[in-house]
């Protein structure tokens, strides 16, 4: 989690895990990111490679491409192969626009 937490920062938007307390989200563009799944290899009941998907939404009113831009060179420096899509909500309207990548956990030892 410590390089997720370092690759968010790093993108410098406003984020939070998962989503912003009712009534507290920053003005846009900002950041949600999150951990729904894993995709661990595992053997003899053990898992020996944990990987985390992780997912880094960028919310915006408008198409945001220095927004984009600056979370894809933060990813490319880390040298994170990522995919991304793009939809627009037309309740809350704001384009979503989704990056979806894998990250290794790391562990102490």
């Amino acid at each position: 989690m410590d390089e997720l937490l370092s690759i968010v920062r790093e993108i410098d938007l406003p984020s939070a895990y998962d989503h912003f307390a009712e009534g507290e989200a920053p003005q846009l563009p900002y950041l949600l990111y999150l951990i729904p799944a894993s995709n661990n290899f595992a053997a003899d009941d053990r898992a020996y490679f944990k990987v985390n998907e992780v997912h880094i939404e960028l919310y915006s009113a408008v198409k945001d491409l220095s927004a984009e831009q600056a979370v894809e060179a933060v990813l490319d420096r880390h040298s994170v192969f990522y995919e991304k899509s793009e939809t627009w909500i037309p309740s809350e309207k704001l384009y979503e626009v989704l990056f979806i990548f894998d990250l290794e956990v790391k562990t102490n030892g």
